[in-house]
């Protein structure tokens, strides 16, 4: 889904007093007032504090530690400008006092910013994973067809980075402009007590710094922009590329993969260049002006030295000062654009998390449970959907298996097979009609979130996860006894096979099932819905790699397993429509039941 937030980035006008500072940060904010999407800001931010409430003390606690470790770092550097003043003055009585101050402070200063850095890293951390399983819970639990609308780049992008942004802000941003602006004017007035003119001087390059900053944050913005695209399609050809190696071997163009591979190197290369480049030459500038500045002030110390104004230690403190509020000027610039960036990763997650949720009807769904083992009915009645308006996939369709029936979906590819499992499911909803699941004393429930627990579901392609074949069995039921879970391999002709391993059931494979054949993935997928051992069984093509012989046996198998089960297998191949209670065509938008005369004369044509 496009992302239509503004940002700083697309600023192009200024307007009003910014047409003199042209600060993108300022005249975002400015835009904001003016159409009246401030309010989304601020919410954006009221959205970000929610989940720091619950470390206010520490927020508060880290706060002061800030202030209190900026006050002992000046405390430090005017008890050295006493010191360099006792011994260029040979007052030597003194020196061990000031020497234990010093020390004393920078010691005490040292240990404050480490809990400051150690106490902010662990709240980050914490409200990172605050964050993350909040909003997965939600991403979970959102709409599948509205969330199918988002690209799991885009998902994983919004979930990692996004969030971490967030994390990294949500504490951390009162606390350290509270210590910035403490840090800058406390350095300010130490600097204004001792000589007014050198506070000055000092500020001098503030405004230098000001127009420079702007520079540099647009560029190291357009740069990571840059970078960001550049390895967001570096890391879609890789995963392309090994998600799909044994195509690639298979047509010999493992060179023409590599050429690529070298071609994104090649930009790799570029955009790092030109961005080191950029940075000598700011630095360049940078140095000159800080140069420059440190030559202005030096000369007035010099003068003021010669002339008898100021000592030696005064002089000292000067120019370390005159450094140190350059640095505090810095990070105040730096603090808006942080925020703003903060606020435009919070738009993108809320988005996620104002999509539509599941539908969930919990207490009639748990009722059904007291008979789950006598099994369910599946009913769709004048079911009409579509996935866009005006294009229907399903029109005026009904359809019913019971238990201890199989009922068969055929149709040509791309006619609905998959979508009618995911109405089944309560993925999808229909536009009209209901889809509903009813128990054995005709209590009914309308299909949602809270029924999928009565469905096993063995889905197209390869399903299987990379690890041992136990964990993949165990993710269905993880309380399962390898008793269970040999039983569900037997029924689904997996036993065969994975009896022979050098592990067995705790033999690793690879991703995507690498390590055994596409039907023996498949089987293991069966015998996993089968260990599920839900009412209804739901087979997605999930036979397509078996041999017909080992399709109907597993189908059998499963049938003596639970006598009540409801099994609704879609397939391409007639094979097995003979062992179908009921044959259902899904063609030209409407589904239809076959007859049974109509059904034997396919098993006849295949």
């Amino acid at each position: 889904m496009p992302d239509n937030t503004q940002r700083p980035d697309d600023i192009k006008e200024f307007s009003g007093l910014n047409k003199l500072f042209k600060s993108k940060a300022v005249q975002f904010i400015i835009n904001k007032i003016d159409d009246g999407t401030f309010s989304e800001f601020f919410d954006d931010w009221k959205w970000i504090f929610s989940f720091s409430k619950k470390y206010t003390k520490i927020i508060i606690f880290y706060t002061c530690l800030g202030v209190v470790s900026t006050t002992l770092s000046l405390v430090s550097s005017v008890a050295s400008k006493y010191m360099i003043d006792i011994i260029t003055g040979y007052e030597f009585s003194k020196l061990w006092i000031l020497a234990l101050i010093m020390v004393g402070s920078m010691v005490i200063s040292l240990v404050f910013s480490s809990l400051v850095s150690r106490i902010s890293t662990k709240i980050s951390i914490y409200v990172n994973n605050d964050i993350q399983a909040n909003i997965f819970d939600q991403i979970v639990d959102a709409d599948w067809l509205e969330l199918s609308k988002y690209p799991n780049g885009d998902l994983l992008n919004r979930f990692n980075s996004d969030i971490s942004t967030i994390s990294s802000n949500a504490v951390s941003w009162v606390p350290n402009i509270i210590i910035a602006v403490y840090n800058f004017i406390a350095t300010f007035c130490v600097i204004f007590y001792y000589d007014s003119t050198m506070a000055w001087i000092a500020l001098s390059s503030a405004p230098f710094l000001l127009l420079m900053s702007r520079f540099l944050m647009r560029k190291n913005k357009e740069y990571r922009k840059r970078v960001l695209e550049m390895n967001s399609g570096m890391m879609s050809f890789e995963a392309e590329t090994f998600y799909n190696i044994d195509t690639i071997k298979s047509f010999g163009v493992t060179e023409h993969y590599s050429k690529g591979l070298r071609g994104w190197q090649e930009k790799y290369k570029k955009y790092n260049l030109d961005y080191n480049l950029f940075s000598i030459k700011t630095n360049i500038g940078m140095s000159l002006l800080g140069t420059a500045v440190s030559f202005v002030a030096f000369g007035y110390c010099l003068f003021r030295l010669w002339t008898g104004a100021i000592t030696y230690g005064t002089m000292t403190l000067f120019l370390t000062q005159r450094s140190r509020l350059t640095t505090q000027f810095n990070s105040l610039v730096s603090i808006v654009p942080g925020m703003l960036n903060s606020s435009i990763s919070a738009h993108r997650i809320r988005e996620l998390i104002e999509l539509p949720r599941e539908k969930h009807i919990p207490k009639e769904s748990e009722e059904m449970a007291k008979v789950s083992r006598l099994g369910f009915e599946v009913r769709m009645s004048d079911v009409n959907f579509a996935y866009v308006e005006n294009n229907q996939v399903l029109r005026e369709s009904n359809f019913t298996a019971k238990p201890n029936e199989i009922v068969a979906l055929i149709g040509p590819s791309g006619e609905g097979k998959t979508t009618m499992i995911r109405l089944i499911l309560g993925l999808t909803h229909p536009g009209d009609g209901t889809v509903s699941l009813i128990d054995i004393n005709g209590n009914k429930v309308e299909i949602n979130a809270d029924t999928r627990r009565y469905f096993s579901y063995v889905p197209q392609g390869n399903t299987i996860l990379s690890g041992t074949i136990a964990d993949n069995m165990r993710m269905v039921k993880d309380d399962a006894t390898d008793e269970e879970i040999i039983e569900a391999l037997k029924t689904a002709c997996a036993w065969d096979f994975v009896s022979k391993l050098e592990n067995g059931i705790n033999g690793k494979l690879g991703e995507r099932g690498r390590g055994v054949s596409e039907g023996q993935a498949q089987r293991i997928a069966i015998a996993r819905a089968v260990l599920r051992d839900a009412p209804v069984l739901l087979l997605d093509e999930a036979t397509s790699a078996l041999d017909v012989q080992t399709e109907r046996q597993v189908l059998r198998n499963i049938i003596q397993q639970r006598p009540n089960k409801t099994i609704i297998v879609t397939t391409h191949r007639p094979s097995v429509l003979d062992m179908c209670q009921r044959v259902y065509r899904v063609m030209d938008t409407k589904l239809t039941e076959l007859s049974e005369e109509e059904s034997e004369q396919m098993v006849k044509d295949f």
